[in-house]
Formats: C-alpha cells, sequence, structure tokens
C-alpha cells in the first residue's frame, strides 16, 4: 500500500453560508473518552446509496447523493435517511451550486467526500468499453469538487483495475494532485470479504485526510463465517422458488426466467459449486464458444457454493450465463433479494425500478453497505486519534 503523509492547512473561505452541526458523540481512546467528529457526507456517483447508506449506519449524517441515473432516485432517497438525491451530471454541476444546495463551507474539517464512480471501463468482465470510456475520466469531475471546497476527508472506491491499469488510468494523476493539496492517504486492493460481506469482491480503496497524517485503511478481519450458507436459503428467510418466479412484495425475491436449453444445463448442474464441465460432452447443451476450453471462464453457467463467498455480484447477478450465479441447488439464478442480500442490503432496504434489469444494475453496481460502514467507523476512529 501506498503511504503518503503530508499535513495540509484548513481554509475558511466560505462558500455557503451556514455549517452543519449534530449532536456529538463519544469514543474510548487510550482510555479516555473523546468527542466523535460531527462527519457529514456527500457521496458523489452514489447510485441506489449503498455507500451512503453504510455510512449512515457509522454514524454519518448524510447531505446528499449525486448521481445522473434518475432511476435510482426512489430507491436513495427512500432508504437513506435524511439525504436528499441530486439527479445531475457531475460535469456539468459547479462547486459553487452544489455548496449553495446543501450549504457547504469551503474548508469545512468535517465534511465527507465519496466518490465511487461507475467502474466499467476498468473491470476485467467483458464488457463494451466504448460505452464507458466517458466513466474512466469521472474522476477528473471529483477532483474538481475537492478542489474548490477541500473537504476534511477523502473516499474512494472503485474495481481494481483502477489501480493496477497504470498507463491508461487516471489514478497516478489524481494523487499526485491529493499530495499537493496537502491530503495524506492511504490506498490499495482490499477484499469486501475481510470486512463483512459474503462476497469475493476485490476492491481498490483510498482514504485520504488534509487534517492528519495518521491516515490508514481499515484493518482486515479474515473469518470463516461470512459464506452463503448463512445468508440464503430457507432457514435465511428464503423460500424455495422456481426460474421466473416474479414476486410482488417490496420483499423482491423475484428470479429471471430460464430458456428450456438453460434449465437442462441447469438440472445437471451438480448442487452447491457445479460448473459447465457436468455437460460439456452434451453436444446439444455445450456452448460452442467454450467447447474444448474447460480450464477458462470456469464460473460462467455455474452454481454459488453454500459453504464459500459468493463471487462478486455483478449487475448481471441474476443470470444464470454471466457468471457463478447459479442458486447452490434450485434450477434458478439468485433471486433480486438474494442479490441484495449477498451485498448486505437489509432486507429492509426497498428497491425501485422500471424493471429488474434496472434494479439488478442498482444492487451490483453498489457499495456494500457492511463494507461502507466499516470504512465510516474506522475513517471516525482516524479522525478522533489524528
Amino acid at each position: 500500500m501506498s503511504h503518503i503523509q503530508i499535513h495540509g492547512t484548513r481554509s475558511g473561505n466560505r462558500l455557503g453560508e451556514r455549517s452543519h452541526s449534530y449532536s456529538m458523540k463519544t469514543k474510548k481512546i487510550g482510555g479516555q473518552s473523546k468527542p466523535l467528529p460531527q462527519l457529514h457526507l456527500v457521496d458523489f456517483f452514489c447510485g441506489a446509496g449503498g455507500m451512503s447508506y453504510g455510512l449512515h449506519s457509522a454514524g454519518f449524517k448524510v447531505l446528499a447523493g449525486i448521481d445522473n441515473n434518475e432511476e435510482c432516485k426512489k430507491t436513495y432517497e427512500s432508504n437513506v435517511s435524511g439525504a436528499r438525491f441530486i439527479n445531475h451530471d457531475i460535469a456539468k454541476l459547479t462547486a459553487k451550486k452544489l455548496a449553495a444546495l446543501l450549504e457547504l463551507n469551503r474548508g469545512d474539517p468535517n465534511l465527507v467526500f465519496a466518490g465511487c464512480s461507475p467502474c466499467q471501463f476498468w473491470s476485467k468482465i467483458r464488457t463494451d468499453k466504448t460505452k464507458s470510456q466517458q466513466s474512466a475520466f469521472l474522476l477528473k469531475n471529483f477532483q474538481r469538487f475537492i478542489r474548490q471546497l477541500r473537504p476534511g476527508f477523502v473516499i474512494v472506491e472503485n474495481v481494481p483495475g483502477l489501480h493496477s491499469n497504470k498507463e491508461q488510468s487516471i489514478l497516478p494523476e489524481f494523487l499526485a494532485f491529493l499530495s499537493k493539496l496537502g491530503y495524506a492517504f492511504d490506498d490499495g486492493i482490499v477484499n469486501a470479504n475481510h470486512f463483512g460481506v459474503p462476497q469475493n469482491r476485490m476492491r481498490y480503496l483510498l482514504i485520504a485526510s488534509r487534517l492528519t497524517k495518521n491516515v490508514t485503511l481499515p484493518v482486515p478481519q479474515r473469518t470463516d463465517e461470512l459464506v452463503v450458507r448463512r445468508f440464503l436459503g430457507v432457514a435465511n428467510g428464503f423460500s424455495a422458488i422456481a426460474a421466473g418466479h416474479k414476486d410482488q412484495s417490496s420483499f423482491q425475491h423475484s428470479a429471471a426466467a430460464l430458456s428450456a436449453d438453460n434449465m437442462r444445463r441447469m438440472k445437471l448442474t451438480p448442487p452447491s459449486g457445479g460448473d459447465r464441465s457436468s455437460w460439456k460432452n452434451r453436444a446439444d447443451l455445450q456452448i460452442p464458444a467454450y467447447e474444448g476450453k474447460d480450464e477458462i471462464f470456469r464460473d460462467v453457467y455455474a452454481r454459488m457454493y453454500w459453504d464459500r463467498p459468493a463471487p462478486t455480484i455483478t449487475t448481471r447477478f441474476m443470470s444464470f450465463s454471466n457468471g457463478r450465479f447459479g442458486h447452490p441447488d434450485e434450477n434458478r439464478a439468485i433471486s433480486i433479494r438474494e442479490g441484495a442480500t449477498l451485498q448486505t442490503f437489509p432486507k429492509s432496504f426497498e428497491f425501485f425500478g422500471s424493471s429488474q434489469t434496472s434494479v439488478a444494475k442498482q444492487i451490483g453496481n453498489a457499495v456494500p453497505p457492511e463494507l461502507a460502514k466499516r470504512i465510516g467507523q474506522h475513517l471516525m476512529a482516524v479522525a478522533v486519534s489524528g
């Protein structure tokens, strides 16, 4: 991990008219109770609100989430207490306008900016990169708001490719910008499974502050208990359903339909971890693109394991053909609510969208709330001890 420790100065220049004030809580540090900072958040590229919800659970006051996807508005505002959804193209939003909308002060030491921009361009998943080229450079717009409003803390969460693709990534430029502006930071690749999430979900994480040199990432907490069995199944409130089932309730335990061929493939795939090798010799079922290529893309057309963490929940987690998204023993892909649960959204969290595809996209793109909560708890400790 990188450790660049540069202490910044606070600026008192005002862009808003009033600062935000919230009730104080205390935390024991070195045997003494110290007041927790009154941190308040603006969540850029907020989507459905995974980061906002998690940081709110950690004690943050969430002022607003900003996103250009209007489909996320109802989901966000229905679940993130007291926050507003700003439906705006960030490239066309000015810091002055944002400060006026939210009554922000430039240089507020308790202000936190989180930037978790769409990540398709840097993902290893095979997608049409031309459609997501623009998202690769949203970090520059996020940088603009940091420069002009100087929050006390900055959080960035994204796919590992942002960190590893040094030739194309603008991350080195962003890190140099933070250093020049007086921010100390720690960054690196983390597995969400080590932070309360039942997935092997590798992410790039950065925490930065201009108020202290003692900036670190949260410490991983490994456990064997974060596996699918402890989250899904009848014992955890998920009744057995068939492929194509539509749950009309807010629980949204709905599963995508399967074609006749995919249902035949699914029935031949052994429970708990079975994959396409079980029907590779069936000429009527074999996928031409994978014929003779048993060692590549092993997770495509596969079931989850009961006693292992789930794979990364992507925007296509409802599709048996797009990853290891088959239910461990039922003949279907996992449902909307099962995907949300593996992302650590509580079962009371209600999603809204024009289609199942829209809702699945909101879930797959989200920062797992439990990961966000632990980031928030750690940042609180950094702020107090710094």
